[in-house]
């Protein structure tokens, strides 16, 4: 499902008119992105947490020159499913469209 398509679901199920619904959705992300950037964890009860989770200092490789580089510590965004949101995916998908066999 692409942002279009959820756009679409939530009017259509609300009655709001696409616009406002997508007007609200780019808030939400902003207003996310603005407080996970100013070091604040979100966290949405039933949902998840988008938390900021610290990656340590080590070495890597530059494969193409074959060097080592060092890469500082730093820290990246990342989100954990709440345990009911969890639950809910484990009991109701059984599959992945990309896993279906054709017979």
């Amino acid at each position: 499902m692409r942002k279009a398509d959820l756009v679409n679901a939530i009017s259509e199920k609300t009655g709001v008119a696409k616009v406002d619904v997508l007007v609200t959705l780019e808030e939400l992300f902003k207003e996310i992105k603005s407080t996970m950037t100013n070091g604040e964890n979100v966290y949405v009860r039933g949902f998840g947490s988008f938390v900021i989770k610290k990656r340590a200092k080590k070495v890597g490789r530059n494969i193409k020159k074959g060097k080592s580089i060092d890469i500082p510590e730093h820290f990246i965004p990342s989100f954990k499913p709440a345990k009911v949101f969890t639950e809910q995916v484990k009991k109701h998908v059984t599959s992945l469209p990309d896993e279906e066999k054709e017979d």
